[in-house]
């Protein structure tokens, strides 16, 4: 058994070197301050929203775009309506959208239909924009989201990524586990990175190119899992940089049941797996040519994984050789409890300090931020079979119920003013 204790700590070892930088960011957006912008300019944006079976939600989306604060130029708003078997397109025209509609069975995924959405804005809108926003169908935005995001697109960036919260925080410890990862993400990695001069990731939604990036990659040519990590990727492996705007706030809605969230998490792992697949060795390449971004991309998509699943198969292999070999089973428990407690140790560190400095933009009573505090360093635990499910399950493209409308939030937001 002393070849486990060795292996486990050869891998806090590991772990400390890859990841201790992320640490270091923590106090990056206390000490700094974001630079003044430039005078705004009045860009011309299109709004792409690619959307599967989400009438229920859309509408709200169409109306806090409408109700935004930015006036300086046209925002159009453009709706794919991917495989819909409901009224998204109907429900996207009424509101106020321009609405097209896909079917295609085969090839299946945001990707997809994001290349068709921008094919036909390159035939019905030859001039073009100067930016265009990708927004998922549930998201809900603060009224001066576009206002910031343009005062940072103003400022030189070609592509910008907002501030990324919860429609419904306290549903219960699945949706409060996403929303505080994306919390912390915004917070603690993509401010930090931004403020550091290096290059942010795209999360999901909520993020602007310019019609420069447009030009230069064509109507939307990632097509994996996770299409925005590849976006990023592919960015970042050419010496581009994603910049965030920490002013400009968005919602979506996290999944309630664990079901949806092990399914979603699966093509989130698999994803990851087929982003280094692909861009892996330019990664490579970017580090050893200095690049911390690519340095910094390589670390969020893959030693993590890599890692824990190691560790988790050494500790279930020494605990076979233990019962085989009459030892016992009980030295390799002793292991597994100390390596899980110091990653709950850790995880609710990050919990805590992101909990604390976000305390105004959760969502949810005083009594669910502490207790869902807690819970997040399982929810966070529930990555390990998932990521080891990907190795040998194929995994395929599935759409997200959602159901949080405005009105919901409306009325978490009563409720957080509860004391317990």
């Amino acid at each position: 058994m002393e070849i486990l204790q060795w292996t486990n700590t050869m891998m806090g070892i590991l772990f400390f070197v890859f990841y201790a930088y992320q640490f270091v960011y923590i106090p990056v957006p206390w000490l700094h301050r974001t630079k003044p912008h430039h005078t705004p300019k009045a860009n011309r944006y299109a709004v792409l929203i690619c959307a599967r079976n989400e009438e229920q939600v859309i509408g709200d989306l169409i109306a806090s775009l409408h109700a935004q604060t930015y006036h300086a130029a046209p925002v159009r708003i453009f709706v794919l309506a991917d495989n819909c078997t409901d009224s998204t397109a109907l429900v996207s025209r009424c509101a106020g959208a321009t609405a097209y509609e896909r079917f295609n069975q085969e090839k299946v995924g945001k990707g997809y239909a994001l290349q068709t959405l921008l094919r036909y804005l390159e035939r019905d809108y030859p001039d073009g924009f100067d930016g265009y926003f990708v927004f998922d169908a549930d998201n809900i935005l603060e009224p001066d989201y576009i206002e910031r995001m343009n005062e940072t697109f103003s400022d030189g960036h070609q592509i910008v990524t907002g501030y990324r919260n919860s429609k419904n925080y306290g549903d219960n410890w699945i949706s409060a586990g996403y929303a505080l990862w994306f919390l912390r993400e915004s917070r603690y990695l993509n401010h930090a990175r931004f403020l550091l001069d290096t290059s942010c990731t795209i999360s999901g939604t909520g993020f602007l190119f310019s019609r420069q990036v447009l030009q230069e990659i064509g109507p939307w040519p990632f097509h994996l899992l996770t299409e925005d990590i590849e976006f990023s990727a592919y960015q970042i492996t050419r010496g581009k940089k994603v910049a965030f705007c920490p002013d400009a706030i968005l919602y979506d809605e996290q999944p309630t049941s664990f079901r949806q969230s092990w399914q979603q998490r699966q093509r989130w792992a698999k994803g990851y797996l087929q982003v280094f697949h692909s861009y892996g060795r330019d990664l490579l390449r970017g580090i050893r040519r200095g690049s911390f971004s690519c340095f910094d991309m390589s670390m969020s998509i893959m030693p993590a994984f890599l890692l824990t699943t190691l560790s988790v198969l050494c500790c279930t292999a020494m605990a076979l050789v233990g019962i085989l070999s009459g030892i016992g089973i009980l030295p390799a428990l002793q292991s597994i409890c100390q390596m899980l407690l110091g990653m709950y140790a850790t995880l609710f560190f990050l919990g805590l300090v992101t909990t604390v400095s976000e305390w105004q933009y959760i969502h949810t009573t005083t009594a669910k931020k502490i207790v869902f505090l807690f819970t997040f360093p399982l929810f966070m635990f529930t990555y390990l079979p998932i990521s080891l499910s990907v190795l040998f399950q194929k995994v395929e493209w599935k759409p997200i119920e959602h159901h949080v409308s405005a009105a919901k939030m409306q009325q978490q937001d009563k409720e957080r003013l509860l004391p317990f």
